[in-house]
């Protein structure tokens, strides 16, 4: 489950839509409602917070989905997409991570999902970080 007031348009989220669930991107927010407009691939509908569950960060997602250059370094595998970079000590194991814009950074030793990466991606650099591809 999400609150509602985390999510913002663009973010990516799961949600479960007549017992399937499916990946989907937030259209509109309505805070008075407490519920969220999710393009499902289907569809645009309205979901509850207990409806919508979180993304989980993968290399696959980084790439695939939000469009990030992947490069393997010594420190372990960054993610680039323009100026903003995203660090995984630990290949495979998305509890570290470190992410950096210009002199902006900041580290992180738990799991953060999709919607919240593209949240920070939005307050480091002021410009959203969207699906460029749909599932």
């Amino acid at each position: 489950m999400i609150k509602i007031s985390d999510l913002k348009e663009g973010d990516v989220v799961k949600v479960l839509d007549e017992g399937v669930e499916r990946d989907g991107v937030v259209t509109d927010v309505d805070r008075e409602e407490n519920q969220a407009c999710v393009d499902n691939g289907i569809q645009e509908f309205w979901y509850n917070p207990a409806e919508i569950a979180p993304v989980p960060m993968s290399e696959e997602r980084l790439v695939q989905v939000l469009g990030f250059e992947k490069e393997d370094t010594e420190e372990g595998t960054k993610f680039k997409k323009g100026a903003f970079r995203l660090l995984v000590k630990d290949p495979g194991n998305y509890t570290n991570i470190d992410l950096w814009y210009r002199e902006d950074h900041r580290h992180f030793n738990h799991p953060i999902y999709l919607h919240e990466l593209q949240n920070l991606h939005l307050q480091m650099t002021k410009v959203p970080l969207e699906r460029v591809t749909a599932h």
